[in-house]
């Protein structure tokens, strides 16, 4: 009460109606270590009603891991006590907020344990209770009501996650009124036919909720347990009232709230018994985690374990071997990624991932034969059958990566990345490590049309903060693109590849990743160059071809992979690349000229397409939206002339 009121914002009925779980969760339940907060074998405890923050926030005060300062400053600038709850600050598993994205990433923490206690039952079996937390989720009435808790919760139900529990906290209040204005759907229903486990309780019965728990916890499928509570639980004068969903109490409901409970009226008033009795398990969680870490040092002298767990760990994928690409032959990027991906898998034990049903199209068929698929009857499968569900598909590999351990990838095409897209703005806030594959990247998907023909959503990804877009020119720019997504432990990657065959490019594959790796490189050189061809994916060697033809110009043609990393090199780099002065810059993309000016210049030229598609095959396409040499090399020679 005390936090949201001093701030002058945020929720305090939701906070006040989940307590009696989460804090009997945590004094009793909950394994973690008192005094390492990352400790790898903790329980994971998922807030996915993050407008509730103020509810973590008080946990986390009495196991010691905020102070005063902070719960005082809730909501303030530069706070370790910030709106929504954020990964960065100690307790917290997952950034939370945009609601049904933290059930969601708790599916793919729960998926990432699953994976992770079956390979050392299977092939460490002597170590097996090396891997054995669960995952906690709570959750309201607005996270179920976002269609991405569907979609994840029946990806749990069919892979058979039996330690996520989910506390679905039922206080029949939102911000514009009783929930029942707008839902009448029994997820108890829905979730049985997802194959879960579900209880149903009075969610302020104490006894209640430890014997749910003690059943959820011993069950063969994921658990919900939902809870019947009362919004504001405990307030003076205001309980059930769905006004205090988004706002602060007044003073006086404070007051008497406080006189109620039989506290004083003192601000961020604990008391000592209360926190006392909060931390009565700290001794035996310390001892837990110090007993877990002997055995893990214990484990390593084994050198089959030692070699699992640099692999899951402590892994640069550094040194490893690639596959080989015929110079001059065609292939498209698509391809080449499914090649990359079987010959890294057999190098990279971590590496999961699945396609959302287009694995013939992802080319990620092989993978799911040879590693098979994870399920209820083989949590060894490393790839994951997401089914048609993009969001949940992205959301679950934030999940996995957040866990630890794991590397995720998750394919679809590329104009589905728009399904997607609240799971990479949380991946890149959040700093995840994921792999997305994006196929048939522009115009040349052909004859399916405007509605699966990509334009604005390139453009559209590269305007999402500390995402790397990699738009590969062929064969061994994607095996440079893939090495470098799947090490980046810190930033979410996206692969753009074409359905159509592009030729391989000639330069020796270490001098390609050395390129790609810095974000754009030259391809084509020519000293004192007239024109600068600046050109991503497909369009490299397009404008290659149109380079050749222009043999009264003097052309450097620049390979664009990644604007990102490009941005992120030293500035004498950059101009080596892109000279700022004396050669017109020309942009080659098959998507919207949106963007481009940066590095084009006022009197430079994009050739791209600022309208969407056609249903014809590619070859017409190109002809109709003037994506061939001959008729790029017109227009750029009428624009000179305009110059001139």
């Amino acid at each position: 009460m005390d936090m949201v009121r001093k701030a002058n914002s945020g929720h305090s009925g939701g906070p006040m109606s989940s307590a009696d779980f989460t804090q009997i969760l945590f004094t009793e339940y909950l394994n973690y270590s008192p005094n390492n907060p990352d400790w790898f074998n903790r329980d994971r405890f998922v807030l996915s009603a993050g407008h509730e923050s103020a509810l973590i926030y008080a946990i986390l005060y009495q196991i010691g891991w905020l102070n005063k300062e902070d719960i005082s400053n809730f909501r303030q600038l530069h706070s370790n006590t910030p709106g929504h709850p954020e990964v960065e600050i100690p307790g917290i598993e997952a950034t939370t907020g945009p609601l049904g994205q933290g059930f969601a990433m708790a599916v793919g923490m729960a998926t990432a344990e699953s994976m992770l206690r079956a390979n050392i039952k299977e092939y460490h079996q002597e170590f097996e209770d090396i891997f054995d937390h669960f995952t906690y989720v709570v959750a309201g009435d607005g996270d179920f009501q976002e269609p991405v808790v569907l979609g994840s919760g029946s990806m749990a139900g069919h892979w058979g996650l039996s330690r996520l529990i989910v506390y679905y906290d039922s206080n029949n209040a939102q911000i514009s009124g009783k929930v029942d204005r707008s839902d009448s759907t029994d997820y108890s229903q829905v979730f049985e036919g997802f194959g879960w486990h579900v209880q149903e309780i009075d969610g302020h019965d104490h006894s209640k909720i430890r014997e749910a728990i003690e059943k959820a916890q011993v069950v063969d499928r994921p658990s919900l347990i939902i809870g019947n509570t009362v919004m504001a639980k405990g307030a003076a004068n205001v309980e059930g009232d769905h006004e205090t969903h988004g706002a602060p109490l007044d003073h006086d409901e404070i007051r008497a709230t406080k006189e109620k409970l039989g506290l004083p009226d003192e601000e961020f008033y604990l008391p000592d018994e209360v926190k006392k009795h909060f931390q009565i398990r700290f001794p035996k969680l310390g001892e837990m985690s110090n007993e877990w870490e002997s055995a893990v040092k214990n484990a390593k002298s084994d050198q089959s374990f030692d070699r699992f767990w640099k692999a899951l760990f402590e892994n640069t994928n550094s040194n490893l071997e690639y596959p080989v690409f015929e110079e001059g032959s065609v292939l498209a990027t698509r391809k080449a990624f499914g090649a990359t991906l079987d010959k890294f898998a057999e190098q990279v034990p971590n590496i999961v991932g699945g396609s959302a049903d287009l694995e013939p199209s992802n080319y990620t068929t092989n993978f799911a034969h040879k590693y098979g698929d994870f399920s209820k009857e083989n949590k060894l499968g490393r790839n994951l059958a997401f089914g048609v569900r993009e969001f949940p598909m992205a959301a679950a590999m934030n999940g996995i990566a957040l866990h630890g351990g794991l590397i995720p990838f998750g394919g679809t095409f590329l104009v589905f990345a728009d399904y997607e897209r609240p799971a990479l703005r949380l991946a890149s806030i959040q700093k995840c490590g994921v792999i997305h594959e994006f196929t048939h990247d522009s115009f040349w998907v052909g004859e399916d049309g405007p509605t699966h023909q990509p334009v604005e959503q390139a453009m559209s990804l590269r305007a999402i903060p500390g995402f790397n877009v990699f738009r590969p020119a062929d064969a061994k720019e994607t095996v440079a693109s893939f090495k470098l997504a799947m090490n980046n432990k810190t930033s979410p990657s996206a692969l753009l590849l074409t359905r159509q065959g592009v030729p391989v490019l000639n330069q020796p594959i270490d001098e390609i990743i050395e390129g790609v790796g810095r974000g754009a490189y030259v391809v084509v050189e020519e000293d004192g160059p007239e024109l600068v061809f600046l050109a991503t994916g497909s369009e490299v060697s397009l404008a290659m071809d149109v380079a050749s033809n222009m043999t009264d110009k003097r052309v450097r043609v620049v390979s664009m992979p990644c604007w990102e990393i490009f941005e992120d090199q030293p500035q004498s780099y950059k101009e080596s690349v892109i000279p700022v002065r004396g050669a017109m810059k020309i942009s080659f993309e098959a998507g919207i000229t949106l963007g481009w000016d940066k590095y084009i210049g006022s009197n430079g030229l994009s050739i791209g397409i600022d309208h969407f598609g056609a249903s014809a095959p590619g070859k017409h396409l190109a002809e109709e939206f003037g994506f061939t040499p001959d008729k790029i090399e017109s227009k750029i020679r009428q624009h000179l002339d305009r110059l001139l």
